[in-house]
């Protein structure tokens, strides 16, 4: 080989590798989909203040228009939220506190990109009018549940039934998709998010009144890559996405079976009997293990070894251990250092498990000034934050003992989960965005 092409090569694989090695930091430091850069709600590289208040810690406090449920994701210098504004409604009134339901009317559809350094609005997209088909539970008093993702490329924001949507980090519309109108079970609102892996977003399609799938997009042009029809009802649940034995899979709760599709077909890698009524809380992963649980009208959770399964798991090995009680409604769990941590329905109320084997380490532990609990816990550092709707977020240590650590309040009520960057903590509220940061 001549030598002049021999380093030319060189050059260009060493380029291809820096490349990598970059995005892959960039993708462990940001907070660019629900639950993390792990789908986990752990961060391996923030270290998030430990306490704030209204008059301490706080690098900015936004007041972002209407309200939404859905969680902040964080990329570069930017914060991506979505909301759903109502038209017809101004002032506080439209920020519909906890347990008071907005009017259904005309509302606009929002993707907002915030100025990570000091709150500003950079662009603002309203994506969607319209009047939604269906009211919602008095308990999210939103059309914005389902949080936003990016890969540093494109942001995808997620309306459910009123549709999906790609943006480039400029706020240029690339695509959109419309998969209908969801009939949610007693009106109960809707809610899921889907989940990203390469270029393949995973988007689950329960509802009662009407066919239930699941689909696999195209993240470049929204194309619909696999769809697989399914015989469920409400599921608000976000798929879990793993590479297991070399291919990935999407591993998806339901109330009557769990599923694992492969992700380049749709095809059933295994499945399993399937949980409670109402599947809302997201699969955690550790060493092996995917956790599943959920917990309205009944408990259960299920831990399954995932390299094990194939086919129908019940009664098999790939079943590492269960459990029938005290799990949560709403919440996702969350492990740390080997350690599975869940709150009772929608309570402040905490137990700990060995992630791999099952063995108690506490329960229904009491947190501190924690009445009602929708936001999911996360965590850094050895630390796990938990957040309710009251405005309290308490700190405990991540361990086999149980030790808070610090208890923080704040005016606002939150039911968005904290996301976690550098030195930042981002909470999204009822009325307001916060950047959390030690000053």
């Amino acid at each position: 080989m001549r030598p002049h092409l021999f380093w030319t090569m060189a050059v260009a694989v060493a380029l291809a590798v820096s490349t990598l090695v970059a995005q892959v930091r960039e993708t462990e430091r940001y907070w660019w989909q629900w639950r993390g850069p792990h789908a986990s709600g752990v961060s391996t590289t923030a270290n998030p203040p430990l306490e704030w208040s209204e008059t301490r810690n706080i690098r900015w406090r936004v007041e972002i228009p209407g309200r939404g449920s859905s969680s902040p994701v964080v990329w570069g210098d930017r914060l991506f939220v979505t909301t759903a504004v109502p038209v017809a409604i101004t002032g506080d009134a439209q920020h519909a506190p906890r347990g008071g339901l907005t009017p259904r009317g005309v509302h606009r559809f929002v993707v907002m990109a915030i100025d990570r350094p000091t709150g500003r609005t950079i662009w603002e997209r309203v994506a969607h009018e319209q009047e939604p088909h269906e009211a919602g539970h008095f308990e999210n008093a939103t059309w914005a549940s389902g949080s936003p993702i990016t890969d540093g490329q494109r942001v995808y924001a997620y309306f459910e039934s009123f549709g999906i949507y790609a943006y480039d980090m400029n706020g240029a519309l690339l695509w959109q998709k419309d998969l209908g109108d969801k009939r949610m079970r007693n009106q109960f609102g809707e809610g899921s998010t889907p989940a990203l892996h390469g270029n393949t977003l995973v988007v689950v399609w329960d509802h009662l009144n009407g066919q239930s799938f699941v689909t696999a997009l195209d993240t470049r042009d929204g194309r619909e890559l696999w769809r697989v029809l399914r015989d469920e009802i409400d599921t608000w649940a976000t798929p879990l996405i793993l590479e297991v034995n070399g291919r990935a899979q999407a591993i998806v709760p339901a109330r009557d079976r769990i599923y694992a599709y492969d992700l380049d077909n749709g095809s059933v890698v295994w499945e399993g009997e399937g949980l409670t009524m109402n599947a809302i809380p997201s699969p955690v992963h550790h060493d092996g293990i995917v956790i599943l649980m959920s917990g309205f009208q009944g408990n259960d959770l299920r831990a399954v070894r995932v390299a094990e399964a194939k086919g129908v798991i019940d009664g098999t090995s790939a079943v590492a251990w269960s459990f029938d009680r005290d799990t949560p409604y709403v919440p996702s769990p969350i492990i740390s250092d080997g350690i599975l941590y869940f709150l009772k329905t929608n309570s402040g109320i905490v137990s700990a498990f060995d992630a791999e084997t099952g063995k108690p380490i506490y329960q229904n532990q009491r947190l501190d000034g924690l009445l009602n609990v929708f936001s999911s816990p996360v965590a850094a550092r050895g630390r796990i934050y938990f957040t309710g709707r009251e405005g309290t977020t308490l700190v405990i240590k991540s361990g086999p003992t149980f030790e808070v650590l610090a208890k923080n309040l704040l005016d606002d009520g939150f039911d968005a989960s904290p996301a976690l960057v550098d030195n930042e903590l981002f909470l999204r509220g009822y009325k307001y965005l916060y950047a959390i940061a030690a000053q």
